[in-house]
């Protein structure tokens, strides 16, 4: 039977186009049930029961839940649980869901695809007896209600038969789809009725989005705690006349109370304070923003505070003041505005912990997220004792004006509080880091082993494995996806060649690894272990250039004077053979020993010298050097346990490789851009808004120091300048806080920015891309495939030549490029807490920020900043006054000054006095102030065993901190090692 769709569309020039579409409808649509006689010979579609069990008290016979687009939008949690089996999804709620959460889509595909849950895909909307066209003034959403509602009513015709049939029942949220459903004679419930209905699953009630029913029950409070949000329509009209702006909500993690907005199209952020101005919003959300008169503008608080203590309930406590308007100086006041509206919330599961409710027996209990960026959760759980002690996932349903924190839901537990394990699944789900295994789909990409190189191979590559190729990467290293080789030409000039792992021949455009790939985007290196973006077999076997190993690579190789000049490149796909894998200590060593004369010592001397010759021109170019604190943990063996934490050390051979592969990414960037201007991948870095660097300019300002801000050479030497001689990491420090200011380098496609939005602000260079880690980068991969098309070593498809396709996987690299730093630290900080469980220690610490109650200290030997408060925190008492000087941002007690960068000595332990948040605890050991400071733990340590302690190791050195390493290219991280040494732990 056909069918015809009719649409009339008006084109850009004022025409109107009438469009016909066919739609065709079968009388032979299976309906998938093992009990239906009719559709018994397509054996292959049958998923549902044919004696389906019923575990309800509603409905105790059998049958089947037909679920409409609100049940599965917001009771997916539900709907993956076993206890919900013999699911009819039909296509109507299928191509709802899709278009409305991408998210819940993925999910819902996920349980369809599984048999063993028995959820059935129903095409109704090609069947002739449940499509239903629209009728005239109805809405689509009355429409796709009106289609599921006869879909159940055909299951339960097309299922009718003699003795106790199987019946359908229409499981929905919409009262009003409800109400209509009754009156059409069709069995329906709510999901909160059936699921409280089912025997011998009490803990499914806990998953219940209960927004619905958040009123219910004294959830909310009498009197409204916020302003209204504006309406959608209310806040179009804002948005178009200019009076209203969007932007992205990003919650501070110092200050619960205060938040910045990054608005679309303004340069700096708009600050927002107190919770009338945050208005609900959580972090990460897109909000309509209404800014403020000038004479309104604030300052960033000084206040570290964060939401602690138990629930207060549904009232607002006194929000601290803000300092007086005239100590304020103009130029630290910045745009500020308020929160009118949530144009689109980015809420997703969140782990944390149960705060129980002192009341005995209560199931209402605050959930506390481990992200401090992120409101407490109000929600309703049965099984407060068990999860007391266990981490768990909750969910946002809904955020009412009259109750003080979101309302949620229990997802599912993770493990206990404190276990490693659990920890490491905590801060992947928390930075939203694929991390399950390898599909069997992505498993069969896989070549088969033994691999070979065939004679087809060799005719179709350049053989380079005559040359003295090696790699220089960190110990442990196995991922090694990049190697040189520098060689004397007959006319004196250097061949110089940087050979990169050829990936993209293993995975191919389309295929199920390509996909997996490009939706992990990057390896993610955690601290004792690693997260790759391919299987183990390709990054640590067959596309890792291993030493003394035929591999497969994409060279490109220059020709260069001695000075360093480029007088040819060319590209190429190759073979190649490693000579040796090489750390780069192993590889300075054969540098600095004159009477190593073999070729590959050579070739890593000519490489050095060159490399400082391209360096030296990168910063006399305006190139910045930066710098973070980094350090490696010693893992135990056989625990995983961190046993010693030392500062990494750069070596020269360190920058040489670094060098080099800035050199290869540049040249790379200039002939894909040349080949393809509108879909080449680059990397851009923007120039920071002279906001971002207020902080450094005023901390430079009161220690004496000038910081210009002009041009990035103009930065550069400003902070070469910036040197004191009674304070060794005092440039290091300056160099931390200009990092801070900073943009985050994005990928994009170049056909959707302007040629000068191109620069990359950080290298000082017009192009830049990356090139040299495929391994552990989709970006790099798709700028292989472009520059083997370049060179014709592979011919092109459909998606590298969409620019706008191109641009959304760098929307997604960006995004999983971001996450990954942000977990990588967060592994840090986890096995910083580990190291310093059952220790006490001292330790040289320097101010980095002196806030109203606290001064941040940076502890260069472990790279982290704590908190050290200077006024009583809630329930503690302190006998000595601390004096907050706003205009010289010092901190005064008695003749004791805390200045910005003033070195101090610090004892560190663990404070498990909060099992959701432990904390390095820092207690002042000098400059000495009576009634404040501790004594020092290693005085008492030496006192009481007689002996003397080893002095500490000196700061490491201005130029050891490196850069900001975020453009620095593959392997030259600090990567995950294999076998550690072992060593006795001395604590």
């Amino acid at each position: 039977m056909l069918t015809t769709k009719t649409f009339l569309r008006k084109t850009k020039k004022g025409n109107i186009l009438k469009i016909v579409r066919e739609h065709y409808l079968r009388d032979d649509i299976w309906c998938g049930s093992n009990l239906c006689a009719k559709c018994l010979h397509k054996a292959h579609e049958l998923v549902l029961d044919d004696e389906p069990v019923s575990n309800s008290s509603l409905f105790s016979f059998p049958h089947y839940v037909v679920v409409d687009t609100c049940v599965v939008l917001n009771q997916i949690d539900v709907l993956e649980e076993k206890a919900m089996c013999n699911v009819i999804v039909v296509q109507t709620v299928l191509d709802e869901v899709k278009h409305r959460s991408s998210s819940v889509y993925k999910r819902l595909k996920d349980i369809l695809s599984n048999p063993q849950r028995k959820f059935y895909i129903f095409v109704n909307e090609h069947h002739r007896d449940t499509y239903v066209e629209r009728r005239p003034g109805e809405t689509v959403n009355d429409r796709n209600d009106r289609a599921i509602r006869v879909a159940a009513a055909w299951y339960e015709s097309h299922l009718a038969g003699p003795g106790e049939r199987v019946r359908a029942v229409l499981l929905t949220d919409d009262a009003g789809n409800k109400e209509r459903a009754v009156a059409e004679g069709l069995t329906v419930c709510t999901v909160v009725e059936y699921v409280r209905s089912l025997r011998g699953h009490a803990g499914l009630e806990d998953k219940l989005n209960l927004a619905s029913l958040q009123y219910v029950g004294g959830w909310a409070g009498r009197e409204p705690l916020f302003p209204p949000h504006l309406t959608p329509a209310q806040v179009h009209a804002g948005v178009r006349s200019g009076r209203l702006c969007q932007g992205t909500f990003l919650a501070s993690r110092e200050n619960f109370l205060e938040g910045q907005v990054n608005v679309d199209g303004r340069d700096g952020m708009v600050l927002v304070q107190g919770r009338e101005g945050l208005n609900r919003a959580v972090d990460g959300d897109t909000v309509a923003l209404e800014m403020l008169p000038e004479d309104q503008w604030a300052a960033p608080s000084e206040i570290v505070l964060v939401d602690e203590g138990d629930d207060p309930g549904d009232v607002l406590e006194e929000e601290p003041s803000p300092a007086p308007e005239e100590t304020k100086q103009r130029a630290e006041r910045q745009p500020t505005g308020r929160i009118v509206g949530i144009i689109r919330r980015k809420w997703r599961q969140y782990c944390g912990i149960l705060q129980l409710n002192p009341v005995q027996g209560s199931s209402r209990h605050i959930f506390v997220p481990a992200e401090r960026k992120i409101p407490k959760i109000r929600l309703e759980t049965r099984q407060a004792d068990t999860l007391a002690n266990q981490r768990i996932i909750a969910a946002i349903d809904s955020w009412p004006r009259t109750s003080r924190y979101p309302m949620g839901h229990f997802v599912r537990a993770l493990g206990p509080v404190g276990d490693k394990d659990t920890e490491n699944e905590v801060l992947l789900l928390e930075h939203d880091v694929p991390h399950s295994c390898f599909s069997e789909a992505v498993l069969a990409c896989l070549p088969a082993l033994p691999w070979l190189i065939t004679e087809q191979d060799e005719r179709r590559r350049e053989d380079l494995r005559h040359l003295d190729i090696c790699s220089v990467d960190p110990p442990g290293c196995t991922d090694i996806d990049d190697a040189l080789h520098c060689r004397e030409l007959e006319n004196g000039n250097y061949e110089v060649g940087v050979h990169i792992a050829d990936v993209t021949h293993f995975i191919r455009p389309g295929t199920a690894i390509d996909k997996e790939a490009a939706l992990r985007g990057t390896t993610v290196y955690l601290v004792d272990k690693r997260i790759d973006m391919v299987p183990d077999l390709l990054s640590s076997n067959l596309c890792s250039l291993r030493g003394n190993e035929e591999r497969f690579a994409f060279s490109c190789v220059w020709e260069m004077t001695r000075d360093a000049n480029i007088l040819g490149t060319k590209f190429h796909k190759s073979i190649i053979r490693s000579r040796q894998a090489m750390t780069y200590e192993e590889a300075q060593l054969k540098i600095d020993d004159a009477r190593q004369q073999d070729s590959l010592s050579r070739s890593l001397r000519a490489l050095n010298d060159l490399a400082k010759i391209l360096k030296r021109r990168r910063i006399d170019n305006g190139a910045l050097v930066l710098a973070s604190p980094e350090i490696r943990f010693q893992i135990d063996d056989e625990t995983h346990d961190p046993i010693e934490v030392e500062s990494k050390k750069l070596r020269e051979t360190n920058s040489m490789v670094e060098e080099f592969m800035l050199l290869a990414n540049i040249s790379v960037a200039e002939r894909i851009l040349q080949e393809f201007p509108e879909c080449a991948v680059l990397r851009r870095h923007p120039r920071p808004p002279d906001t971002n660097f207020q902080p450094l300019i005023s901390v430079g300002k009161k220690l004496g120091f000038e910081i210009a801000i002009g041009s990035g050479r103009e930065l550069a030497e400003s902070l070469d300048a910036a040197v004191r001689p009674d304070n060794a990491y005092f440039n290091t420090m300056l160099r931390i806080l200009a990092t801070r200011c900073m943009m985050q380098a994005v990928y994009f496609a170049s056909g959707m920015e302007q040629p000068e939005d191109f620069f990359h602000y950080g290298l000082a260079c017009p192009l830049y891309t990356h090139f040299t880690s495929p391994i552990r980068r989709y970006a790099d991969v798709m700028v292989h495939r472009l520059l083997a098309v370049c060179v014709a070593a592979d011919s092109t498809h459909p998606d590298l030549l969409d620019k706008r396709r191109a641009q959304d996987l760098c929307n997604n690299l960006n995004y999983r490029n971001r996450m990954a730093q942000y977990a990588g630290r967060a592994s840090v900080a986890l096995h910083t807490h580990l190291f310093f469980r059952g220790k006490i220690q001292d330790e040289q610490g320097y101010v980095l920020y002196v806030r109203k109650n606290a001064l941040q200290i940076l502890i260069p030997k472990y790279g982290f900043e704590g908190t050290l408060y200077v006024r009583p925190r809630r329930g503690e008492k302190m006998s000595v006054q601390f004096v907050y000087n706003e205009e010289d941002q010092t901190q005064r007690c008695g003749d004791v000054v805390f200045h910005t960068f003033d070195p101090v000595t610090v004892q560190l332990s663990l404070d498990r006095s909060n099992v959701q948040h432990e904390r390095v605890l820092l207690q002042l050991v000098s400059p000495r102030i009576a009634g404040f400071s501790v004594a020092s733990w290693d005085a008492e340590i030496e006192a009481a065993s007689g002996k003397r302690k080893e002095p500490e190791a000196e700061p490491m050195d201005q130029d050891a901190a490196g850069d900001d390493r975020d453009d620095v290219p593959a392997g030259k991280r600090e990567k995950t090692k294999g076998k550690q040494k072992k060593r006795k732990n001395k604590s």
